[in-house]
């Protein structure tokens, strides 16, 4: 192969064997093409998609933007850039991986609150609650709702409009956690230590909407910080940071009566209780069950997304737990090294026989580990992601396949991570696998000039992102520190053809 040198000294483009392997059945090569080529080794993303898309090889209708692994890491210099960094020679066969591009996720509106935007949860016909909902849900009912700071809860449609608001009967002080149950249900909770659910009503083709409080709910003895729910068995979980973990039913009837050392009031006067229980503006009831499982507070809590009979909770006391909530009881403990902040299951293979469920945990070390939480797993920790400046307050999945997330955190940012993109860890990184974002979201509200961040001022100071979403429809919905609710979209940000980790 040629090793001349062109104008200035420059090495002459050299040429390379390259074998193509994909993991998407739908970009297989057909079976009268051949995957073996020699390519110009100064050849970069968009000369690769090139050829893959001539008549040639993929003979595509419309060209199909590519993304190119090598070694499992997105090849984002030219082949020759990548042979000389690697110390890898032209003589040898080089084995790249196709997949389709990713597209930068683009900034489509911002809402402003009267307050910091602690949580955020979307209600549309692609959305856990929408698809729930079933026939119930009204074409193009698109909603978001937020939890913020000052204890209000806020219904948007998707232009911005605030459709209802939470009043009377709502939490006495900041609502830490929201989510949609259904296109007429939601469940809130706070630093009140109370969890509440509410009926939502909407009015005149939809302009205007209502919230009424339907049932408060008293078990915790703390703050309860986050939530998950189950739409078609009524069920919901909430963690809380008097380290336990609670089980509720949205069904009055079902649900146990309250504690009544927990009920507003309790130990006051008889007559301050009747005042007090006067102003409760929905019934008071209890818990399915409470469980006492941690050391310290619990950040997040979640059902399994195959059997909701199982949940998880993972906490500051640097452990994941695996409950059976028919008994109540511990199944399984993971023991991590740093507080953990958040989680949600991610779906592998799902489907097929090898599917099983991996658990995204975000960390106060500023990083997000995957977790094994089978018992029988030899490999705990499957995956480190890597890249955030501060600690990692938020978590959501793709709702295009099973091999992406984006993450939110006090830093300002939300990074979206592609874990088909896999890296060894060097030895300060203690090793292991390791991933990094391939797209970083940066605050909207940094960009007016009095909000723009001082050279070595602390990452995230005044737009720390507390909660997010991600919604085939809506795109990446996040809330923070700034009091904005943010949405970002791409098309088809992260193709669901094929995962291959």
């Amino acid at each position: 192969m040629s090793s001349n040198n062109g104008p200035l000294g420059m090495t002459a483009p050299q040429e390379i064997r390259v074998n193509f392997t994909t993991t998407s059945p739908d970009l297989r090569l057909p079976s009268d093409k051949s995957s073996l080529l020699v390519v110009p080794t100064d050849l970069k993303r968009y000369g690769l998609s090139r050829i893959l898309n001539s008549s040639a090889m993929l003979d595509t209708p419309a060209p199909i933007p590519l993304d190119f692994l090598v070694n499992g890491q997105f090849l984002r210099t030219s082949i020759q850039e990548y042979l000389e960094a690697n110390g890898l020679s032209a003589e040898e066969t080089l084995s790249i991986q196709y997949v389709r591009s990713l597209v930068p996720p683009v900034y489509q509106a911002s809402f402003k609150h009267d307050d910091w935007v602690s949580g955020i949860d979307v209600l549309s016909a692609t959305s856990r609650a929408g698809i729930w909902s079933g026939e119930k849900l009204t074409p193009n009912q698109d909603r978001i709702v937020s939890a913020s700071y000052d204890g209000i809860l806020q219904i948007w449609d998707p232009s911005g409009k605030p459709l209802a608001r939470s009043g009377a009967g709502g939490h006495i002080a900041s609502a830490k956690a929201v989510k949609f149950i259904s296109s007429t249900q939601l469940v809130s909770s706070g630093l009140d230590r109370t969890v509440r659910i509410w009926k939502y009503v909407e009015s005149d083709g939809g302009l205007q909407g209502t919230l009424k409080p339907g049932l408060e709910l008293y078990g915790h003895k703390a703050s309860v910080d986050a939530l998950d729910v189950h739409g078609p068995t009524g069920r919901i979980l909430s963690a809380s940071a008097d380290g336990t973990v609670g089980l509720w039913t949205t069904s009055k009837s079902s649900a146990p009566v309250a504690p009544a050392s927990l009920l507003p009031g309790a130990g006051a006067s008889e007559s301050k209780k009747r005042k007090l229980s006067g102003a409760s503006a929905a019934p008071q009831r209890g818990p399915l069950s409470i469980m006492p499982i941690h050391n310290a507070a619990v950040s997040a809590v979640c059902f399994d997304p195959t059997d909701t009979t199982v949940a998880y909770s993972a906490s500051q006391d640097h452990t994941i737990r695996t409950i059976d909530l028919t008994t109540a009881k511990v199944e399984n403990v993971i023991t991590t090294s740093h507080p953990l902040l958040a989680m949600i299951p991610l779906q592998r293979n799902a489907g097929t026989a090898s599917a099983s469920v991996l658990l995204a945990a975000a960390t106060a070390a500023r990083h997000i580990t995957l977790i094994d939480p089978r018992v029988s797993a030899n490999t705990v920790s499957v995956l480190t992601l890597r890249g955030h400046k501060n600690i990692v307050s938020s978590l959501a999945g793709s709702p295009h396949n099973d091999y992406s997330l984006v993450s939110g955190s006090y830093d300002g940012t939300c990074r979206i991570w592609d874990l088909r993109s896999v890296r060894a860890g060097a030895k300060v990184e203690g090793g292991g696998s390791v991933s990094e974002s391939i797209y970083v979201i940066e605050r909207e509200s940094l960009k007016g000039a009095k909000n723009r961040r001082s050279p070595g001022e602390v990452s995230g100071r005044c737009v720390k992102v507390f909660d997010l979403v991600w919604d085939r429809t809506f795109g990446i919905v996040s809330a923070g520190e700034d009091k904005m609710v943010q949405i970002n979209r791409g098309r088809d940000l992260l193709s669901s053809a094929g995962s291959g980790w």
